[in-house]
């Protein structure tokens, strides 16, 4: 009996907004960096907060995620929080940044900043 193995979900998706922002960080990067980086270091309210980064260099356990504009690099150590989750940007008139829904987060404090697993 043959064995089908599942297909691996997405690790993170992009909407169009998040990838024209990447691009628009990309047209302006510092000349070592291959792409920016998404991850997940301990720190907010909650415990884990988003960090979006310029990176040079990518790590082997990196997942690496091609748009049109560039590389985004997920961090290794951070994917488990992040997986199935959907990356967009979001300007308004009073703000701009990237917001996440994360089908993983069982909480988030009060200013969206942080998020716990």
């Amino acid at each position: 009996m043959a064995t089908t193995l599942r297909p691996r979900p997405a690790a993170l998706t992009l909407t169009a907004s998040a990838e024209a922002r990447i691009a628009d960080l990309m047209a302006k990067a510092p000349a070592d960096a291959i792409g920016v980086k998404l991850s997940t270091p301990r720190r907010g309210c909650s415990g884990l907060a988003y960090s979006v980064d310029y990176v040079a260099a990518a790590k082997p356990f990196d997942e690496r995620i091609e748009t049109a504009g560039g590389t985004l690099f997920v961090d290794g150590g951070s994917i488990l929080y992040l997986v199935g989750s959907v990356m967009d940007w979001v300007e308004d008139d009073f703000t701009a940044g990237f917001t996440f829904q994360n089908p993983n987060a069982t909480g988030a404090c009060g200013c969206g900043e942080s998020f716990t697993v």
